[in-house]
C-alpha cells in the first residue's frame, strides 16, 4: 500500500476487450457440464441482465456508453439531505476529523473551520515545526489511548524527551454543536532523550472560504480569546485558558506571541507559520535564564497568491515544562450554559466519559471476561481508539479519467465521511480498506458504520463506478503527487463493502428504510464489476487496469485488486481469469440476494448467481490447477522471467555515459495456462471467503499449504506469498521493493482465521485441523502484533515474515485494527 497506492493505475482495457457479464447466445456455456447445466447458466446470466435493465428503465436512468464518468448517479442520495449538519447529527458535527494532523478538529460541512495544535522545541538552528503527522518526525510515539467517535478522545505523543497528552470533550447544547474544550499536558520524559527547558505550544483556528476571525490582544501579544463568525457555526468564542502547573494549581511564567495573517488556503498552514517565525524573541522566566526562541512574528503573503481562502489565528505559548493549558471553544447559540468546560469540570466531563468508554468496551469486546491482561486490554483499546481517531471528512472532487475523455474530467463536488488507513501516509479514503475498517466499527457503533456507506455509496458516478481512492480537497492532495491523482473509471476494487453489508444484516443493524436508499445504488455498483470487469468466459473475471509494461516489471502490478504486486500471468492479456475477483463477485452475489430478500424485491437472479459462483465443480474447472497443486489465476504466463541490467552500446565520444536500466528479461515465451510460482494469498481465497464444502478434498490441501512452514506459514501469521514462489521477496523494479511478496497482512490474516473459526465448526473431515490451525493462527497474530506494539508504539502496515517485525508505514490505524475482533472472536 505505501509505495504502490502512489502509483497511478494505467487506463483500463478497450471497450473492445471487455463485453457484458451474463451467458449471452455468442457465449458458450462451460465445457464437460452437459446442456442443461449451461443453459441454467445461460438462464442466470439474461436473468441478471434483465433485471438490472428493468431497474434502470424503471427509474427512468438512461445510461449509454458514452455517459460521462463524472456525472453522479441518477438514484436518490443514500443519505438524507444535510444529514451531517448540526441540526440534523448535533453530536457528530465537530469532532477530530483532521486525521493527518496530530491533534486538530473540524466540523462536519464543506468549508469547515478548523483548529489545530503545532508545537516546536527550542532549536538554536533549523526549525522543527510538528502539525502534520509526518514519519520524517521519527516520534517514538504518538496515538490515540481512548476515543470513544463521538464525545472525547486522549492521545499520546512522544517526542525526544518530550511527552504530550492531548485530550478533548465535547458538551451538548444550542444549535451548532455545542462546545468542546481541550487540555494539553507536557511533561518531560528522560528515557527517551534530553527533556526541553521549555515548548511553544501554537494553538490556531483557520477559516476555509467564508467566515471572520478577530483576535482579543491583551498584555501587548497575548491572544486571550477569540471571536468568530462562520454560515455553519454562527457566531462563536475561543479561550486560551493561561497555562498551569501540570496539576492545574499553580500558574506559570510565559512568554506569548501571536499571528494574524490571510492564507492561500489550509493546505498552506504549516508554509505560512514557519514563514513568519523569527529568533528574535527572548523567553526570560524571573530568577532564570534568558533564551531566544522562534516566535510567529509577521508574515507576507506571497504575490502570486490573489485572493487567499483562508484566515489564521495563532496563539503561540513559550512556557517551561512540565505545564498544562486549556482551550475552551463556545458557541454563543448555547443559552444555558452552567460555566466554563475547564479545570475541574473538565476534569469531570473527561473523567466520565472515560469511564463510559471503559465499560463499553467490555460490554462489546468482553475481553477482560476472556482473561486478557490490562496491558493486552489497553493495546486493543488502543487500537480501536486509533481508528475511530482516525475518521475524517473530506469535501471536494475526483479526478476522473474515462476512456470517453482525452484528458482528466473533475467530478461533483461531495462530502465522504470515513476512517483512513495511516494519519501519515494515507490520510485519505481507500475503498477496499474500509470494508474493513468498519468490519471493526460496526461492533462499536452500526450506525456509524451505515453513515459512513452512505456516504461512499453517494460518491458513485452513473455509471456505477466508485473511485477507489477519494482524493478531496487541497489538505488530502498535499499529500499525493499530482501524477498519481488521477482515478480510472475502468479501475475497479475489491467490493469489501459487501463484507461489511454482510455483517450488519447479521447483527440486525441495517433497517428496511436503510437498505431501501442504498439499493439502487447497490444494484449499480453490481452490475459495474459484472459489466467491466468480466472474463473470458462465461462466470470468470478479471481486474481491469493492469499495468502494460512487460519491460521494467519483473510481474506487471495489479493495482485495482488491493493485493499490487501479486504475482499474476507475467504478461497481461483479456485472456486472463482472477481467481480472487471471482470470489469477490460470489460473496458478492449472496449478499445481493439477502438484501433483495430483506426488501421483497426479486432475489433469484442474484441468488443463482451466488450458487453458480460458489459450485465447487465449477470454481474447480475454472481455477483448480492439478499440476500445481493449488487454485490459481490463469492467464498468459510464464516463470522464466528475471530483471537483468540492460547493455547499453558505448555513446558518442564526450558524451555521458548513461545508466543502464533495469529490464525485464523473459527467459522462455508464455503460454496460456494457469500462473505457477505464486501459491500465496491469492490461492486461498476460495476458503477465505468460505466458498469450499467443508468436505471438499481442495479445503484439506489449502489447509496443508497454510500451515506448511516451506508455504505461507511463519510464527508471526500468513505471509502472503510461498517461500518457494520464484517471486519471494523479489523486487518488481530496480525502485519497487516487494509488497505483497511475503510480508504479513493483518486483513488476509483476519479472513483466515476467521474462515478457520467456520470450518473448525462445520461437519467434515477437516474440521478437527481448522480449529487447531485456527487456535494457532490467532494466537501468533495477536502475540506478534502486541508485542511489536509494545515494542515500538505501533500498529503496523504489515509484518516481515522472518522476524515479526512491523514494516511498511505507521501508525497503520486502519485493517491492522482487526486483531481487536480476533482477540474478541467476534467474526
Amino acid at each position: 500500500m505505501a509505495r504502490e497506492r502512489r502509483r497511478r493505475a494505467p487506463e483500463g482495457a478497450r471497450p473492445h476487450e471487455r463485453g457484458p457479464r451474463g451467458a449471452g447466445a455468442a457465449r458458450k456455456g462451460p465445457p464437460g457440464r452437459g446442456a442443461a447445466a449451461a443453459a441454467r447458466w445461460a438462464a442466470v446470466g439474461l436473468a441478471a441482465a434483465a433485471a438490472t435493465a428493468c431497474g434502470l428503465l424503471a427509474a427512468g436512468w438512461a445510461l449509454s456508453s458514452s455517459a460521462s464518468a463524472t456525472a453522479p448517479h441518477p438514484a436518490a442520495r443514500a443519505l438524507p439531505a444535510n444529514s451531517s449538519s448540526a441540526a440534523a447529527a448535533p453530536g457528530l458535527f465537530w469532532g477530530s476529523y483532521r486525521p493527518h494532523v496530530y491533534f486538530g478538529m473540524k466540523t462536519r460541512s464543506p468549508r469547515a473551520p478548523v483548529a489545530g495544535l503545532m508545537w516546536m522545541r527550542p532549536s538554536e538552528g533549523d526549525v522543527q515545526l510538528r502539525h502534520t503527522c509526518e514519519q520524517s518526525d521519527r516520534l517514538a510515539r504518538y496515538g490515540w489511548l481512548r476515543h470513544d467517535g463521538l464525545h472525547f478522545g486522549a492521545q499520546e505523543i512522544r517526542d525526544a524527551g518530550l511527552r504530550l497528552q492531548t485530550e478533548f470533550v465535547k458538551r451538548p447544547g444550542g444549535r451548532h454543536g455545542g462546545d468542546w474544550s481541550w487540555r494539553v499536558t507536557a511533561r518531560p520524559e528522560r528515557t527517551a532523550g534530553t527533556p526541553p527547558a521549555f515548548i511553544s505550544l501554537l494553538f490556531y483556528v483557520a477559516t476555509d472560504g467564508q467566515g471572520t476571525l478577530q483576535p482579543l490582544v491583551v498584555e501587548k501579544n497575548r491572544m486571550a480569546s477569540l471571536t468568530g463568525t462562520t454560515e455553519e457555526l454562527g457566531d462563536f468564542t475561543v479561550i486560551f485558558q493561561q497555562p498551569t502547573s501540570e496539576a492545574g494549581t499553580t500558574p506559570l511564567y510565559a512568554s506569548y506571541n501571536y499571528l494574524q495573517a490571510k492564507v492561500e488556503g489550509l493546505h498552506r498552514l504549516s508554509d505560512v507559520v514557519k514563514a513568519s517565525l523569527s529568533p528574535r524573541f527572548v523567553y526570560a522566566p524571573p530568577g532564570g535564564p534568558k533564551r531566544r526562541y522562534f516566535g510567529v512574528d509577521a508574515y507576507r503573503e506571497p504575490p502570486e497568491v490573489i485572493e487567499p481562502r483562508s484566515q489564521l489565528l495563532v496563539h503561540q505559548v513559550t512556557v517551561a515544562v512540565p505545564c498544562r493549558l486549556e482551550v475552551l471553544f463556545e458557541s454563543s447559540s448555547v443559552s444555558d450554559r452552567a460555566g466554563h468546560l475547564a479545570g475541574e469540570v473538565l476534569a469531570q466531563e473527561l473523567a466520565k466519559h472515560r469511564g463510559a468508554f471503559e465499560e463499553r468496551f467490555e460490554r462489546t469486546f468482553g475481553l477482560a471476561r476472556k482473561g486478557f491482561s490490562v496491558q493486552e486490554q489497553d493495546f486493543a483499546k488502543a487500537a480501536l481508539s486509533n481508528m475511530l481517531g482516525g475518521m475524517g471528512y473530506f469535501y471536494g472532487h475526483s479526478l476522473v479519467q474515462s476512456p470517453h475523455s482525452d484528458r482528466p474530467q473533475p467530478s461533483p463536488e461531495g462530502p465522504l465521511f470515513t476512517a483512513v488507513p495511516s494519519r501519515s501516509f494515507f490520510p485519505r479514503g481507500f475503498l477496499w480498506d474500509e470494508g474493513f475498517h468498519q468490519l471493526l466499527l460496526s461492533r462499536w457503533d452500526p450506525a456509524l458504520t451505515r453513515e459512513v456507506l452512505a456516504h461512499w455509496f453517494d460518491l458513485m458516478n452513473a455509471e456505477g463506478w466508485i473511485p477507489r481512492e477519494q482524493i478531496l480537497g487541497d489538505e488530502a492532495r498535499t499529500k499525493v503527487p499530482a501524477e498519481f491523482v488521477v482515478q480510472h473509471s475502468t479501475a475497479g476494487n475489491p467490493p469489501t463493502f459487501f463484507l461489511v453489508l454482510q455483517q450488519l444484516l447479521s447483527q440486525g443493524a441495517a433497517d428496511v428504510p436503510y437498505l431501501r436508499r442504498l439499493y439502487p445504488r447497490l444494484q449499480s455498483w453490481y452490475d459495474w464489476y459484472n459489466r467491466t470487469q468480466a472474463g473470458p468466459m462465461p462466470y470468470t473475471f478479471r481486474w481491469q487496469g493492469r499495468d502494460q509494461d512487460t519491460r521494467l516489471f519483473l510481474n506487471p502490478k495489479t493495482l485495482t485488486s488491493g493485493l499490487d504486486d501479486y504475482p499474476r500471468a507475467s504478461h497481461p492479456s483479456p485472456d486472463e481469469r482472477h481467481l480472487d475477483l471471482r470470489c469477490w463477485m460470489a460473496l458478492a452475489s449472496d449478499v445481493m440476494a439477502q438484501v433483495a430478500g430483506h426488501l421483497g424485491e426479486p432475489a433469484g437472479h442474484y441468488q443463482n448467481m451466488a450458487e453458480v459462483l460458489a459450485d465447487n465443480r465449477l470454481l474447480e474447472q475454472h481455477h483448480w490447477a492439478e499440476a500445481l497443486g493449488t487454485f490459481a489465476d490463469y492467464g498468459n504466463h510464464t516463470q522464466a522471467v528475471l530483471l537483468e541490467r540492460e547493455r547499453l552500446q558505448p555513446p558518442p565520444p564526450g558524451q555521458p555515459l548513461p545508466t543502464p536500466r533495469l529490464l525485464r528479461v523473459v527467459r522462455k515465451p508464455p503460454k496460456l495456462q494457469f500462473v505457477g510460482g505464486a501459491l500465496g494469498y491469492v490461492s486461498l481465497f476460495p476458503l477465505l471467503l468460505q466458498l469450499l464444502q467443508p468436505e471438499s478434498p481442495r479445503l484439506g490441501t489449502l489447509l496443508a499449504d497454510m500451515r506448511s512452514e516451506k508455504q505461507l506459514w511463519t510464527p508471526f501469521g500468513l505471509r502472503s506469498l510461498s517461500r518457494s514462489s520464484p517471486f519471494y521477496l523479489k523486487h518488481n523494479t530496480e525502485h519497487d521493493p516487494p509488497y505483497w511478496r511475503g510480508a504479513i497482512w493483518i486483513n488476509i490474516n483476519y479472513l483466515a482465521v476467521r474462515a478457520l473459526h467456520h470450518y473448525g465448526r462445520l461437519e467434515g473431515p477437516f474440521r478437527e485441523v481448522a480449529d487447531a490451525l485456527y487456535r494457532e493462527l490467532r494466537a501468533n497474530l495477536m502475540g506478534n502484533v502486541f508485542r511489536q506494539y509494545q515494542e515500538s508504539g505501533y500498529l503496523w502496515e504489515q509484518y516481515h515474515d522472518g522476524t515479526g517485525k512491523g514494516q511498511g508505514c505507521y501508525p497503520f490505524t486502519g485493517w491492522s485494527a482487526l486483531v481487536l475482533l480476533m482477540m474478541a472472536e467476534d467474526y
